[in-house]
């Protein structure tokens, strides 16, 4: 299901909830590319027959999934990422649950999510590239802290977004992608969307802003 991933946290109540509303009901696949990937798998926004809203944004509203952003369509990622602030700030499923987003001081707690989803926030103290690789540090210890790495060639993206590394050093941010080691935990950011910037640190969210 495109636009989308599942917490572990969320896979039962998430099985049941598309058992319950999609099981043997005729559906709409809407895709902007036919090919399956290397599994075999088809990528598609899923809408129930009569239907104008994508069943993806039925499972994010109720708090059973979280965006995982794509250069799928935009209106279909829009509509995501409405149905996930619904959620959130309803407290539904997974935003009912203690630290759901990760603090990115909590390098530890991170650890945990190595090969998952995952989001994680907080304020990136150092933006610098090396190589063919920008790093936004989120720890003082840059080996071993959280950060989130962007490829060069994805950089004129980023910047085209106003993220760069002057813009982003010193800004509160959520991230969302997968875990991975190299050090410390590290999320690599291939679109401007993975990253959101928090404007008010003191508003109350499940995740602890």
């Amino acid at each position: 299901m495109s636009g989308i991933e599942i917490p572990q946290s969320a896979e039962i109540a998430g099985t049941a909830w598309l058992r319950d509303h999609a099981l043997r009901q005729k559906i709409t696949l809407h895709s902007t590319d036919d090919a399956p990937d290397r599994y075999g798998r088809q990528h598609a926004f899923v809408l129930l027959d009569g239907s104008k809203m994508a069943l993806q944004s039925a499972l994010v509203g109720e708090g059973h999934a979280i965006v995982s952003p794509g250069p799928g369509d935009k209106t279909c990622v829009a509509e995501l990422s409405a149905a996930e602030s619904h959620a959130e700030s309803s407290r539904l499923g997974v935003w009912s649950q203690p630290a759901f987003v990760q603090d990115a001081k909590a390098t530890a707690g991170i650890l945990k999510y190595i090969g998952n989803f995952a989001l994680v926030e907080g304020t990136i103290l150092s933006a610098r590239q090396a190589g063919a690789t920008l790093y936004l540090n989120f720890g003082r210890r840059r080996i071993q802290g959280f950060a989130v790495t962007v490829s060069r060639r994805m950089m004129a993206s980023f910047a085209a977004a106003g993220m760069t590394p002057a813009t982003l050093q010193g800004k509160r941010v959520r991230v969302r992608g997968w875990i991975s080691q190299h050090g410390g935990p590290r999320i690599e950011a291939g679109l401007p969307s993975q990253i959101e910037f928090i404007s008010d640190p003191r508003t109350a969210t499940a995740g602890g802003k």
